[in-house]
């Protein structure tokens, strides 16, 4: 007798529904394809009540965690907001589930509950790439990959977003082949089954709407070097052209000299560690290239029109600090 696999989506609160989307869909479309329940799937709480997600939606669920036993799968579904989460009703569950050998998976910021209830101890893991610092620092002997998902034996996270979907896939590929998977993806109308080590972000040409490679090799060194800032004459250097062409073509395409290119992407590493970290002040300038935290938060001012501070006791700020920084058009000093 075929039995199905018992599937729970744990939700913390102030979960994404594009990660829970992300990662229940494609199993409820396994079911169709395949003509019988194959997953059973039920959303988790700590008590059992219903959890409100970031979207202000609240999720009604189909038990508490002590009711959720028998489990073959478990999947924490978080997003922002987790920096101090560690409810240990929830670590000690996922460690009994660990324990009966239940296969444990999370989504975006997730990682985190699995790595500090040490269910990551030797594993290879990743999460969301705007959080992979943090992450590396709280847990600095746990291998972190930039990759869109990671399957490391009874242990699977992902980036979260629609990253989540390529997880899934390839967790139906694995148990019921590749054309089962590939038909589920075809419902979502997802002509490109991701890999798992593609990249979580899109490329530099894209994203700046840029074709000139002397751009986009200045601009991947800018973005890789955010806490020891590169001169602009390396900048030149690594992109193959003397100082002054380079000026030339960031005026050109971002009418900004590229030191000031530099500086506002700097600013917007910044102001997503405000927004969506716990870290204090002085350690995301420090994060961010500045000197100290004073200087920092002149720079912000100027750009944002309030100051860090501010911006963090608001939570509300738009996450761009200009058109040329945050999409690569033309913009205003």
């Amino acid at each position: 007798m075929v039995t199905s696999e018992e599937v729970g989506f744990l939700l913390v609160p102030g979960f994404s529904l594009m990660a829970l989307s992300a990662a229940s869909e494609p199993l409820r479309s396994a079911n169709r394809v395949l003509g019988r329940e194959a997953y059973r799937l039920i959303l988790v709480s700590v008590d059992g009540e219903p959890v409100k997600a970031s979207s202000g939606f609240t999720m009604v669920v189909n038990a508490a965690i002590g009711r959720a036993t028998g489990l073959s799968m478990a999947i924490v579904v978080s997003s922002l907001g987790i920096a101090d989460y560690r409810d240990p009703k929830v670590l000690g569950w996922l460690r009994r589930l660990a324990h009966d050998e239940c296969r444990l998976g999370a989504v975006s910021t997730g990682t985190f509950l699995l790595a500090r209830a040490g269910l990551l101890t030797g594993r290879r893991c990743t999460l969301h790439w705007e959080l992979q610092d943090d992450f590396a620092e709280e847990f600095p002997d746990i291998e972190v990959s930039r990759d869109l998902f990671c399957i490391d034996r009874d242990r699977l996270t992902c980036a979260g977003g629609t990253a989540a979907l390529d997880l899934m896939l390839a967790l139906v590929a694995e148990q019921h082949g590749a054309t089962v998977a590939a038909d589920v993806a075809e419902q979502f109308l997802h002509t490109r089954i991701r890999p798992a080590g593609e990249s979580q972000r899109m490329s530099v040409q894209w994203r700046y709407g840029i074709t000139d490679r002397r751009l986009v090799r200045a601009i991947t060194l800018m973005e890789q070097n955010m806490a020891d800032p590169v001169p602009t004459q390396a900048v030149a250097q690594a992109a193959g052209i003397s100082s002054r062409q380079l000026e030339r073509l960031f005026l050109r395409q971002f009418d900004r000299v590229p030191s000031r290119f530099y500086l506002e992407l700097r600013l917007r590493h910044a102001q997503l560690m405000l927004l969506q970290s716990a870290d204090p002040i002085s350690e995301i300038a420090a994060k961010s290239g500045f000197a100290s935290a004073s200087h920092f938060g002149r720079c912000y001012r100027e750009v944002f029109k309030v100051t860090p501070g501010q911006a963090r006791r608001g939570r509300n700020q738009p996450l761009a600090v200009s058109d040329a920084a945050a999409a690569g058009g033309k913009g205003q000093h």
